[in-house]
């Protein structure tokens, strides 16, 4: 009986032991979403031999201890693989992982842009000495948690965004030695933790207004373009280095009226201590010398003031008594005058301390300058515009002699708003004016012309036209873009000249994916959401490197008359419009998203989206097109002949799957732009190696007897 109890209590024993034993294999299978993103980066790095333990199928990085992951539970809390030497992308799923907190990559060879979509609650990311080119992601305005973000030396270009706004408990951003242009944005102002600020070595210009409210102790701004005075405010830094700039001489300018800074103040664009450094010592010397002054200077206000109140008030007596002997009442002709001059003072200076929020949502300047123009309508009275405008603002006379005229020669384009031109100015930069028509704005549109510009003109992506100056002189009302040089994707992909010489799929799969983006910006980034309502190929402009670039963005705002509206649109624009906008004329987000989707009909199958020259089951691009985009082999007989079958059969199917999306006749199973970033994006990823050939560099195709198979990556 004995032996019985004890044979049964040790089995017990054993089971128990198993169990606890197995506990911690049971607790480390990891998360099956974190494990697939992981996989995915691993594929995307090129599968490398360091990463000791990865593998792109299977596996449980949390039991079998992964290099460089860290994990609490199920969950992957960290991913550090500094200075391994990887090569390749970022991958396309990282905002699978969750509960990433720290994501270090620094010091590899990664290439490529940023992903858009990054872990959303990250309080580390670490992206240092990479080759990662392109611009800041908006995504990184979501990362709500981030408290270090170091971007540097690496190849970002273009402007910083406006993507700081949510990253209150961020305390050390780098983004040194890039090329990041433009300003410093507003949302500057709210990194109310922001104690290290590193954006030596770009080509960033403007001023240094924005950092003056926040808690910095180490600021670098050393070799950039900056200009203007440095604010007073930033003198209290402890470590702030700044040589290499344009910064005026002396110490900022007090408010009028002007008084001379003292003698031995002036810093000749260098520093306060040491090399580049500004300690906060290095004021004290003058502080006692600089407070006697001040008590002087107040003691002469004080008595001047009294003698100028017993002027004033003799003087009014004076005129009170003049004012009784006359026997008219009139009132002096320039008091009205007079009291509109104090009005619009008391605007400038209410719209100097007001928050800009309501007019600087989409890409608020750095330094504002508030606007106060009178615009005289037609009916005599006066508008004023109170939005700040980044725009230059061009005489009429500039533009007449950089367009001959606006003579023939110069004509580019023609829209529903006006005719385009190619503008030559002397100092040699190339310029495109659209010309807007008087008759296509209403009495009220012409009025909120300048409002559109401000808006317009703080529209700031990759791919997006850049507006550059306008013009509202004489009655004019002229728009000054950027040029790009290579002309549309309709004209591209319909009037070829060269009958030989054709857009490749990678050159087409990255003008959907740039256009893409653009459209993401304007619904998603942009607040309120600006609907293009003319998103067509026309106005998919593409650069000397077939990069496209969308134009006539905002300009819904000057949204045609009706008359002119159906004549136009009905014509040029109906094989874009979305059901509900044919039907009822409402425009929407969605709407845009269906014309993307017959843009990437176009891209597909080289067709126009109405052409009447063809079967009368084929004019409509989409009608023909869409009961076919799920049959492999009828898919196959769609595209573009002009591609010679060179294209990867997978990711003509992907392309057709994303279309199928859009142009949905429901708006609401539209998906957003972001979701179509994504997919384009794992389209992209996704694509298949092949033998690449010269050719595909530039992003052209060659026809050639032998159809020689070329590279499909992108």
């Amino acid at each position: 009986m004995a032996d019985a109890l004890f044979s049964h209590s040790l089995s017990q024993f054993v089971v128990v032991v198993l169990i606890f034993s197995a506990l911690p294999f049971v607790r480390a299978v990891t998360d099956a979403s974190d494990v697939q993103a992981l996989q995915v980066v691993y594929t995307s790095l090129n599968s490398p031999s360091q990463l000791t333990g990865w593998t792109s199928n299977g596996g449980d990085p949390c039991g079998e201890s992964w290099k460089g992951i860290t994990c609490e539970g199920s969950a992957v809390v960290s991913i550090e693989v500094s200075g391994l030497g990887l090569r390749g992308t970022m991958g396309y799923m990282l905002a699978n992982l969750v509960s990433l907190k720290k994501f270090d990559l620094s010091d590899n060879n990664i290439h490529d842009s940023i992903p858009y979509q990054l872990p959303p609650n990250l309080t580390s990311l670490n992206l240092a000495k990479n080759n990662l080119s392109g611009n800041l992601p908006y995504s990184f305005s979501s990362m709500a948690s981030l408290n270090y973000l170091n971007v540097s030396r690496n190849s970002l270009a273009q402007s910083i965004g406006d993507i700081f706004v949510n990253l209150s408990g961020l305390a050390t951003l780098d983004l040194s030695f890039n090329n990041l242009s433009g300003e410093l944005p507003n949302t500057f102002g709210s990194l109310s933790n922001l104690s290290s600020l590193y954006v030596q070595n770009n080509q960033l210009t403007g001023s240094l207004i924005v950092l003056t409210g926040l808690p910095l102790t180490t600021l670098n701004v050393a070799n950039n373009n900056f200009t203007g005075w440095i604010p007073q405010e930033l003198s209290s830094i402890h470590s702030f280095i700044y040589d290499g700039n344009s910064f005026d001489n002396g110490p900022a300018p007090p408010p009028p009226p002007y008084t001379s800074p003292p003698q031995g103040r002036s810093h000749n664009n260098r520093n306060h201590s040491g090399p580049g450094t500004h300690t906060e010592d290095s004021g004290n010397a003058t502080s006692h010398s600089e407070n006697g002054l001040a008590v002087g200077a107040l003691v002469g206000i004080i008595l001047g003031s009294i003698s100028v109140a017993a002027i004033v008030f003799l003087a009014l007596l004076i005129c009170i008594r003049r004012s009784k002997r006359k026997v008219t009442g009139a009132r002096p002709s320039g008091a009205s005058l007079s009291i509109g001059t104090n009005s619009v003072t008391t605007e400038v200076q209410e719209q100097r301390v007001k928050p800009m929020a309501v007019v600087t949502d989409l890409k608020p300047p750095p330094t504002e300058k508030v606007m106060v123009d009178s615009l005289h309508g037609r009916n005599g009275s006066v508008k004023r515009i109170k939005s700040p405008i980044t725009a230059t603002s061009y005489t009429v006379a500039s533009l007449q002699t950089a367009t001959n005229s606006f003579s023939q020669e110069f004509l580019i384009g023609e829209g529903s708003l006006g005719r385009v031109y190619k503008a030559e100015f002397p100092n040699g930069k190339v310029m495109a004016i659209k010309k807007i028509d008087n008759a296509a704005l209403s009495l009220q549109e012409e009025d909120n012309f300048l409002e559109a510009v401000s808006n317009m003109s703080r529209l700031r992506h990759q791919n997006i036209v850049t507006l550059v100056g306008y013009c509202v002189e004489h009655g004019q009302r002229l728009l000054v873009y950027e040029f790009v040089a290579n002309g549309s994707l309709h004209d591209m992909l319909h009037f070829s000249e060269d009958g030989s010489k054709t857009l490749t799929w990678n050159a087409r799969v990255r003008v959907a994916l740039g256009t893409a983006r653009a459209l993401e910006y304007l619904h998603e980034v942009c607040l309120p959401s600006i609907v293009h309502r003319n998103f067509k190929s026309a106005n998919i402009l593409l650069d000397e490197d077939l990069n496209p670039h969308l134009s006539d963005c905002g300009l819904a705002a000057l949204t045609p008359n009706t008359e002119r509206q159906v004549s136009t649109q009905m014509v040029g624009q109906f094989g874009y419009s979305a059901p509900e906008f044919a039907l009822s004329g409402v425009y929407t987000v969605k709407s845009d998203v269906y014309s993307f989707g017959v843009v990437m009909l176009e891209l597909l199958t080289g067709r126009k989206p109405l052409d009447s020259s063809r079967v009368r089951s084929e004019q409509s691009l989409v009608r023909w097109a869409t009961p076919q985009l799920h049959d492999i082999d009828a898919l196959a007989k769609m595209v573009d002949p002009a591609l010679n079958g060179m294209y990867p059969a997978k990711s003509l199917s992907r392309f057709a799957d994303i279309i199928a999306l859009c142009v949905q006749p429901e708006p609401e199973f539209r998906p957003p732009m972001s979701e179509v970033v994504q997919a384009l994006v794992r389209l992209v990823q996704r694509a298949s190696v092949v033998k690449r050939r010269p050719s595909d560099e530039s992003g052209f195709s060659y026809r050639t007897p032998d159809h020689e198979t070329i590279d499909m990556s992108i």
